[in-house]
């Protein structure tokens, strides 16, 4: 039962940054916009995230118990949230730039983008902490436990370790973001010409739906998304920001492709792709897993796992994918 209990709360704390990532992918290419870029503003909301940590637990320069996170670590965590959405906006524009203004092709500009990023953020990294300091630490408080709702954390049952071994603050904004996406996608004015855009732009414009207006916003909301991500994955990683977040962008859009840009699918695709993750990482106690004895670093096989049920899927899947119609294609008010 712990070995279970184990995997489960895993499960949830790894689909948590793909599910966030893919929604903010279907955004974007809801409004015609591909965003490529996704494991770039990813890496780029976690570092800025993860130094504004860093910093919010010293006191004169020291790791402090009396620092303002230490003290106030649930305030701090969602301050760290609104810096990682608002840098991944920020660098997303960067896209929404090139692919809506200069038309330029969305899948170079992101792959330009996620080129960028992790030579970026170990410059940044060695300007800050000092050269060769490219791992940004993050303090324990950041891990949200029973003790802050006044229970014992020495008590640890089967629903305990579901819920609280690995919970922080990004899960239950991930479970809002879902509930949000959900209804501002197909209950409201916006979301209606969100979709338009992506479909027919020229429908859209016709009508008097600014489609740049609407695109510059799928690519905005994709990148706060996508850097609540990458915080998500870093403090789901638990060894800190290293310049990487493990190739998640690029399986958050095998997942946003899998659930057919559409957000419960995606919700069901996340937890299919983050099970295959965590199973990787306990093959050691799951029992009746084959152990590949006599292989040199046997564990690697099973690491492959997600990466290997992604292709798989794609391709078992890929004929009744329906993607928005206009998706890549630049804008042209002149074109009908």
């Amino acid at each position: 039962m712990d070995v279970l209990a184990n995997i489960l709360s895993a499960t949830v704390i790894f689909a948590v940054p793909l599910l966030l990532v893919a929604l903010g992918g279907m955004f974007s290419e809801r409004s015609g916009v591909i965003n490529l870029a996704l494991e770039g503003i990813m890496i780029m909301g976690a570092l800025f995230s993860c130094l504004v940590l860093n910093k919010m637990n010293l006191v004169d320069g020291m790791a402090s118990p009396d620092s303002f996170g230490a003290q106030n670590p649930i305030l701090a965590m969602f301050i760290a949230i609104l810096v990682a959405a608002l840098v991944g906006m920020i660098y997303a524009l960067l896209l929404a730039f090139a692919a809506i203004n200069l038309k330029a092709d969305q899948t170079i500009g992101g792959t330009a983008l996620n080129m960028l990023a992790p030579g970026l953020a170990v410059v940044i990294t060695w300007a800050i902490q000092g050269e060769a300091q490219t791992t940004v630490l993050i303090p324990d408080w950041v891990r949200i436990t029973k003790a802050n709702f006044g229970g014992d954390p020495m008590v640890n049952g089967f629903w305990d370790t579901i819920f609280f071994k690995s919970f922080y603050l990004t899960t239950p904004i991930a479970i809002i973001v879902l509930v949000a996406t959900v209804i501002v996608l197909y209950k409201t004015k916006f979301g209606l010409r969100l979709r338009a855009c992506g479909e027919h732009p020229q429908a859209a414009d016709s009508v008097g739906i600014n489609v740049y207006k609407m695109r510059y916003a799928g690519v905005m909301i994709s990148g706060a998304l996508a850097g609540i991500g990458g915080l998500a994955f870093t403090v789901a990683a638990g060894s800190g920001f290293t310049a990487e977040v493990g190739g998640y962008g690029f399986l958050a859009l095998a997942v946003m492709i899998f659930g057919n840009w559409k957000p419960l699918n995606i919700l069901g695709a996340s937890c299919f792709f983050a099970l295959f993750k965590v199973i990787g990482s306990y093959t050691s106690s799951i029992p009746f897993l084959p152990k590949f004895e006599g292989v040199a670093n046997s564990g690697y096989i099973y690491n492959m796992l997600p990466y290997i049920v992604t292709m798989i899927v794609l391709i078992l899947t890929s004929k009744n994918s329906a993607a928005p119609k206009a998706e890549g294609i630049p804008y042209d008010k002149g074109q009908r």
